[in-house]
């Protein structure tokens, strides 16, 4: 494949392909075609950088990630099923995996340089059972995202997890707002639900009627500050 241009720095439309053209160019790149690839790109460039920009913080990590987000694109075209889910969701989750890999890669390099400072004090026990809880929660929130459908997981990522308003949901995901909505509606109920059967384990606290529902959305939008709070990662590696 030939080299990409550089990605488009701004958060621009796409070029007004629908959702079926988008479909029918991702279909013809996984049989090699590269001009297909290359309107694909034109499409949805803009998108995938606002994205990544938004996880990340950095516009040149910004622009590295989206190349790789691209690449993978264009070597796992095949693996793309229309039945799941639309091209634009599909691809903007690889954009948010591959956004968030680059964070936690900045993260352990960032726990790496101070490794001896955190090592040579004494941590509060507080702070400690304060940050086991914060993981454990975490871990209740990625096993109940695994339970949603693939549309409502990409709406709820790109709400909570990448931080956009409803309306610019709908706007990437090439959905009527109310659309939009439901599937961020239907996928927090689905979350509160999982993460409720996961309340009613033997030996686990009692909770009260609105407990997992409000874990759920503090969860996610947590997971979504804690990301935003890395500015400009140090680590130039990818994932």
């Amino acid at each position: 494949m030939s080299g990409l241009s550089s990605v488009p720095s701004g958060d621009s439309s796409s070029d007004g392909t629908d959702a079926a053209d988008l479909t029918e160019l991702l279909r013809r790149s996984s049989l090699g075609d590269e001009a297909a690839f290359a309107r694909l790109y034109d499409a949805v460039a803009a998108r995938v950088y606002g994205l990544v920009l938004r996880v990340v913080r950095d516009p040149a990590q910004a622009q590295e990630v989206s190349q790789e987000i691209f690449l993978e694109t264009w070597r796992t075209a095949a693996r793309f099923d229309a039945a799941r889910g639309s091209a634009i969701s599909w691809i903007l989750t690889i954009s948010h995996r591959k956004a968030v890999d680059r964070v936690r890669s900045a993260e352990a390099a960032s726990r790496r340089d101070t490794s001896y400072h955190q090592t040579s004090h004494t941590v509060a026990h507080d702070t400690t059972a304060e940050s086991a809880a914060t993981l454990i929660e975490g871990q209740r929130v990625r096993r109940a995202m695994s339970d949603l459908t693939v549309a409502q997981r990409t709406a709820l990522e790109l709400a909570y997890f990448g931080g956009y308003t409803h309306s610019e949901v709908a706007t990437m995901l090439d959905l009527p707002l109310g659309t939009a909505k439901t599937r961020i509606r239907d996928g927090l109920i689905r979350l509160r639900d999982a993460m409720g059967r996961d309340d009613d384990r033997p030996g686990a606290p009692p909770e009260g009627p609105h407990s997992a529902q409000h874990s759920a959305q503090h969860s996610a939008q947590h997971s979504a500050q804690h990301s935003a709070q890395h500015r400009a990662p140090h680590d130039g590696s990818g994932s």
